[in-house]
């Protein structure tokens, strides 16, 4: 029998890994990021399939490759907060909201949090001149290194940095009241 759900992983490796793993690359910014989210789906799969019998496998498979692509988006936003709402005089005492905004719990409260956060983040980033917007949303969205936007867009590294600096003090600005009614509670 571990022979049998040996032999059943390595044909399911052999059929969807190539396919998967181009799935995964389109979704995520470097190859060594899909690699590891690849790695992640085998092992899960592996630890589920001598546990029991999965039906559909390819969905199965694609299904656990969003979910660690979006586990893995979740982790980056945690430093796009931390560059959003602490300044350099703010302490770590402050940092309250990534509790709320950050937890593994999907109460209704915190769903609602999370969407009027992500809701406001995006209204003030339409109020920032493109080129700003540009700079944060390529740099913190999207994970995008200043010199690679330098390359894609001939501006020098140092004028994308201070771009995304000031659209930084923009929304620290207007996100400061959603910041002090998420960290009062």
């Amino acid at each position: 029998m571990p022979e049998d759900k040996n032999s059943h992983t390595l044909n399911t490796i052999k059929a969807y890994g190539n396919s998967l793993l181009a799935f995964i690359r389109r979704r995520v910014k470097n190859d060594a990021d899909a690699e590891d989210i690849l790695q992640d789906v085998w092992y899960q799969f592996s630890a589920v399939v001598n546990a029991e019998p999965i039906t559909q496998t390819g969905a199965w498979l694609y299904k656990v490759a969003r979910n660690k692509i979006t586990d893995k988006h979740k982790k980056r936003s945690e430093s796009l907060l931390d560059d959003l709402f602490i300044s350099d005089d703010d302490s770590d005492e402050d940092a309250d909201y990534r509790a709320i905004l950050l937890t593994e719990a999907n109460t209704p409260e915190t769903e609602y949090v999370r969407n009027l956060f992500w809701e406001q983040l995006f209204v003030a980033l339409d109020e920032l001149p493109e080129e700003q917007k540009q700079a944060f949303v390529w740099n913190e969205l999207d994970d995008i290194p200043f010199q690679e936007m330098a390359e894609l867009t001939g501006v020098p590294v140092q004028t994308l940095v201070s771009r995304k600096r000031y659209a930084v003090l923009h929304l620290r600005k207007r996100l400061k009241q959603l910041y002090e009614d998420i960290t009062k509670y």
